[in-house]
């Protein structure tokens, strides 16, 4: 498959079978994480893995909207960066959310990024603490995105080239 097969065949999918992600799995996806580039190469990132079902639902509650779906997947990764480590946080963390994906697809699997930065539960309380407090991360660590990961429920079309939006690329001018 090239990669640009790859890309049009990775789409975000909400339901996921309960067949569990092995430990191979595990370690090739992280793997792959944390090949994933950081500005000046300072690779402040960490993960959390979860597997256990109360933690994932935990985590499907962190917001008012949008993170339900965490709840029926087999794994998630919590993409966390150190602030006081990196400027470049949020594009570090992004790109180790796109990396993740990326490899779920490849490998079969179907993934859901959650986005966690400045999103609040109905009460206001921000997602992130609500997450760092859980699993016991440090203030500095500033939280992305949960990545949802497990064997796809649902297929989704391919994306389609007819539909791409060509007249949002500007060469040498607006």
């Amino acid at each position: 498959m090239t990669f640009k097969d790859l890309a049009k065949k990775r789409r975000s999918i909400r339901t996921f079978t309960e067949q569990s992600v092995t430990e191979e799995q595990r370690k090739q996806l992280m793997t792959v994480a944390l090949m994933s580039p950081t500005g000046k190469n300072c690779r402040a990132w960490e993960f959390v893995i979860v597997d256990d079902r109360e933690k994932l639902q935990l985590l499907s509650e962190c917001k008012a909207s949008g993170a339900q779906l965490i709840a029926g997947a087999p794994l998630a990764v919590i993409v966390a960066v150190d602030k006081e480590k990196s400027e470049t946080w949020v594009e570090d963390a992004s790109i180790a959310c796109t990396m993740l994906m990326l490899q779920a697809e490849d490998m079969g699997l179907g993934s859901c990024w959650v986005e966690i930065m400045n999103r609040r539960r109905e009460d206001g309380t921000l997602a992130e603490d609500i997450i760092r407090e859980a699993f016991g991360m440090p203030e500095r660590m500033g939280v992305l995105a949960v990545v949802a990961i497990g064997y796809k429920a649902q297929e989704r079309n391919l994306q389609n080239e007819d539909r791409l939006l060509w007249d949002k690329v500007h060469i040498n001018k607006w």
